[in-house]
């Protein structure tokens, strides 16, 4: 049962919890922070916006000079943080797990009569949804197809071996983790939003630990730091993203992959998202979004059913036990024996995918927090970590394992005679393979452009919300600002190196967000205990109110029970 459920007393919606800046936490009634209607924030939106056009314009101007300072940046952030990434991400898990399964788990994410917006089949599809983008399309192939040809240095085996590790590897990167660090933010978030009736904004989650700094400069950088490392996060996506459509148009015959079609393709779709800002038509992104799972699924039925369908289903079980089997070793895994080659391993692996997360936690977490109102942090928890994850791991168990068996078992073809696996261009390889797949690549290249665009314009969304101060509803222009520069990034990144320049980026802008997100953490804690503490004191309260002078002596004053507990109760 929930604690906002029970007909006992307890803390209004609207207290701080552990307000370092509050008298007794039972004293103090806040009503709640409502954003001004104003274009923006000054404070946050004109700091990000400088730090993100500065880079733009230093990249677009010297864009040798940026992707060599880049690699080095990336090298020292790997060599000295690698292990700070690894432990961390081990640390959210832990986190994730604790709040679902201790005392905080019956809090309600809400105020104490609120019910869930969603039923819990909308819920769980929308949960889905939000981590079901353009990365899952484009690693869903080549990253176990590159773990198989080049695994992680010290793992060694035969054919089967590497590619039963590689599918493990896979699930790591994307499973329980990923999501974790996605509920970090979420839970902090929904608290603050729902029950507390804050604003839509990062420096919120915070304000048990830093109290009124949150309306100071500590929350303006808190909030610019969220708006940059979120605007990377979708770049990256985009950047990827583009790769991808251009190596399916090459694939398709309809043209080369070079760096001006990449451009082209990035502002073609922006505008298609800025079309949507300007018209209005802003519902019909609904619209898409569902179309997206229905082509994703449609794409995740063709390969299982047209490929060795037997074999993928009992792949899928197979793979899920070695990855529970090998899971805690995998996550506690910094390759310290490897030398240089196990830093270059971690750095383009493991390092970059929690930094990619780490960077998207503000765009995820928002969007859980914002549909997770009315439930408790139990069923968050639960929701978050366990059917996504399952959902991700058959992903990757049929579209990864129609490439491995081809290879162990088939014709090959997916892996050169160097070991190299063309990224980009894998997912329409394997599609080419099987019968039909000539329409299955056109599918694929719709499905990217559809996640491209919903990316766009939810990304632009967050970031207006963010760089306006909470305000659910920022005016077009500065969603459409968004939008722009988000392009712009994902631009100057490709021609700063592609896909290693991606990577790079969202490894940086992660490292600043991790402290953020560890005061999430403890900010969370503190405010989880406090209303728990709230709780028990009210319900000994109404004990107190229900016995009155016989509280403490309700066991004295039991009936005497004579044989086999039989006998008379007093009067």
């Amino acid at each position: 049962m929930s604690h906002a459920d029970d007909a006992t007393p307890v803390a209004h919606a609207d207290e701080t919890p552990g307000d370092a800046t509050s008298a007794a936490p039972d004293q103090t009634r806040e009503a709640p922070v409502t954003p001004r209607r104003r274009a923006f924030a000054p404070w946050v939106f004109w700091p990000a916006a400088a730090v993100i056009l500065g880079f733009v314009a230093f990249a677009m101007a010297f864009p040798t000079v940026a992707e060599s300072l880049f690699g080095s940046i990336q090298s020292g952030i790997v060599g000295a943080f690698g292990w700070y990434y690894v432990l961390l991400a081990a640390v959210f898990v832990v986190f994730a797990l604790w709040m679902g399964v201790s005392r905080y788990g019956d809090i309600k994410l809400g105020k104490d009569d609120d019910e869930p917006e969603f039923s819990r089949l909308s819920w769980l599809s929308m949960l889905f949804a939000a981590g079901m983008g353009i990365g899952l399309v484009f690693y869903g192939v080549a990253e176990p197809l590159s773990h198989y040809a080049s695994p992680r240095p010290g793992v060694t085996g035969d054919a089967n071996q590497l590619a039963g590790q590689a599918l493990s590897q896979t699930y790591l990167h994307w499973g329980v983790h990923a999501w974790a660090i996605y509920i970090v933010v979420g839970l902090g978030m929904a608290y603050a939003i729902h029950r507390r009736g804050r604003p839509v904004s990062i420096r919120y989650a915070l304000e048990p630990l830093l109290g009124k700094h949150v309306h100071g400069l500590w929350g303006n950088v808190i909030d610019v730091v969220s708006v940059v490392g979120t605007l990377f996060g979708v770049a990256t996506s985009l950047g990827l993203g583009v790769l991808q459509i251009s190596a399916g148009l090459s694939a398709a015959g309809i043209a080369e992959p070079t760096l001006l079609v990449q451009v082209v393709l990035i502002a073609g779709i922006t505008g298609v998202t800025i079309f949507s800002l300007v018209s209005g038509v802003t519902k019909g992104m609904k619209w898409l979004s569902n179309t997206n799972i229905v082509l994703a699924a449609l794409l995740l039925v063709f390969v299982l059913v047209s490929g060795p369908s037997l074999f993928l289903l009992r792949d899928f079980v197979q793979s899920l036990g070695n990855y529970l089997q090998n899971v805690v070793g995998l996550t506690f895994t910094v390759s310290a024996f490897s030398g240089a080659e196990g830093e270059a391993w971690q750095g383009a692996w493991t390092t970059f995918y929690w930094g990619w997360w780490m960077s998207w936690a503000p765009f995820v977490g928002i969007f859980i927090a914002r549909i997770s109102k009315g439930r408790t942090v139990r069923e968050v928890v639960v929701g978050v970590l366990v059917v996504p994850t399952l959902l991700t791991f058959l992903w990757f168990s049929v579209m990864g394992g129609a490439a491995l068996y081809r290879e162990v078992f088939g014709s090959g073809g997916l892996v050169a005679a160097d070991g190299s696996v063309d990224t980009e261009g894998a997912l329409f390889e394997m599609l080419q393979g099987l019968p039909g797949g000539s329409i299955a690549v056109f599918g694929a290249i719709l499905l990217i452009g559809l996640f491209f665009i919903t990316s766009s314009d939810s990304g632009s969304l967050v970031l207006g919300m963010i760089s306006t101060g909470g305000d659910t509803e920022p005016r077009p222009w500065v969603r459409i600002f968004w939008a722009v520069v988000t392009a712009l990034v994902a631009i100057a990144l490709l021609v700063t190196g592609g896909l290693d320049a991606l990577k790079t980026a969202a490894i940086i802008t992660a490292l600043p967000f991790s402290v953020v997100m560890i005061g999430i953490c403890v900010a969370t804690f503190r405010a989880f205990d406090s209303e728990h503490r709230r709780f028990l004191r009210a319900q000994r309260t109404q004990l107190r109110d229900d016995f009155g002078d016989h509280y403490g002596l309700e066991e004295a004053r039991a009936p005497k029970r004579g044989l086999l507990g039989l006998g008379r109760r007093r009067p």
